[in-house]
This record gives structure tokens, sequence and C-alpha cells, in this order.
């Protein structure tokens, strides 16, 4: 498995991404790519994450780069990260203020 983890019910797991033509981090939900982390799907078995991972493996004309990354199930059930460089990659660009961190921002007043 990626990252040096097994997904499992104490330690799921989501796969995230850069989107291939953006630039911009991507998490797989059920279906596609969110831009939104809390919609991700959350894997809790390592059999199926090991699938998932194969098939966004396989979207590289979409994203480039996947790998599963530790998460928590949250409050409100939706994935939450668990370590700092996931957290920080789903604010997104650091180098100026735009696009995200514009909006969330524009949320927080």
């Amino acid at each position: 498995m990626s990252k040096g983890f097994t997904p499992s019910a104490a330690t799921p797991a989501v796969i995230t991404a850069n989107d291939l033509r953006m630039g911009h981090c991507v998490w797989m939900q059920d279906g596609g790519w969110t831009s939104d982390p809390r919609e991700a799907q959350l894997y809790e078995d390592e059999a199926i994450a090991e699938i998932a991972l194969l098939e966004a493996i396989a979207q590289g004309n979409i994203v480039v780069g996947p790998y599963l990354a530790e998460a928590r199930r949250g409050a409100d059930g939706r994935p939450e990260p668990t370590h700092f460089r996931e957290a920080f990659r789903r604010r997104g660009p650091s180098n100026y203020f735009h696009g995200k961190q514009a909006d969330l921002e524009a949320s927080n007043v």
C-alpha cells in the first residue's frame, strides 16, 4: 500500500492526486474526482482501497500522482485530514491569495 499504512476502520484513507490540466488538488469520489476533500470517498478496506488506487492510476489522462492519504471520519461523517501535509494541500496554492483561499476567506466573513 501507499504511504506505509493499510486502510482500515481504525485508519481510513482517501485517494488524492493533482488535476492534470489545472494542477490543483483533487480527491477521488464515487463516480469521479472532486475539488472538495469533504466529498471524497473514505476507504476503510485495504482491498477496495487498492482497487480504487489502481483505477485512479489508470486515469493518467485526468490526474497525476494519485496516492492514498490517511484520513479520519469527522463528526459529520465526512473525511478530515490527519496529517498537516493533507490539511495544507486542501487549502490550495499558497504562493498568492486567490482561488480557494479567497473563497474560504469570503465564506468565513
